[in-house]
């Protein structure tokens, strides 16, 4: 897979400690991107997905993977890999994406659905800069979502996400 790189520990990209691939390529490109590194989709490295498993697994402290970017859902197939991987571990998995909710059930390619459906807790939408915040967790701007994926698409509807005290 093509990333732009790999954090262990982080505590900015989801609850607890996380391990989150940024992957390389974004078609989104949003002004005041905070990876704009991370667009073009010939830059980043090439790193074989088995790779990026093993160092997700390389530490015990890990409570989850975060799919980040780039855009996750623009390499389906090695993210669903990691998510998948991270599931048979108890890890949760968080994925990033500028896409919203609505378009990636409604022109989701096959790989694309499935890691949907790996995925916990999808933060939607694009960055928009006017909407820039640092006041709300796990986002940068106003408009992106924390949807809670399995109860959303068993009830058909978007089910917030809300961390639990």
């Amino acid at each position: 897979m093509r990333i732009y790189g790999l954090v262990q520990d982080s505590i900015v990209d989801g609850p607890g400690f996380r391990f989150v691939c940024f992957v390389q390529g974004c078609p989104h490109r949003c002004p005041g991107c905070h990876n704009p590194a991370s667009h073009d989709p010939e830059g980043g490295r090439e790193i074989p997905v088995e790779e990026v498993a093993r160092q997700l697994l390389s530490n015990p402290l890990t409570d989850g993977l975060t799919l980040s970017g780039g855009e996750p859902f623009a390499q389906p197939e090695p993210c669903l890999t990691l998510a998948r991987t991270a599931h048979a571990h108890r890890l949760t998995v968080w994925t990033y994406t500028g896409y919203t909710y609505d378009h990636l059930l409604a022109h989701a390619t096959p790989a694309q659905l499935s890691l949907l459906q790996e995925t916990d807790v999808l933060v939607d939408s694009p960055f928009l800069l006017p909407q820039r915040t640092l006041a709300l967790p796990f986002r940068g701007s106003a408009n992106q979502r924390l949807i809670h994926v399995p109860p959303s698409l068993q009830s058909g509807a978007v089910v917030l996400w809300e961390e639990k005290m």
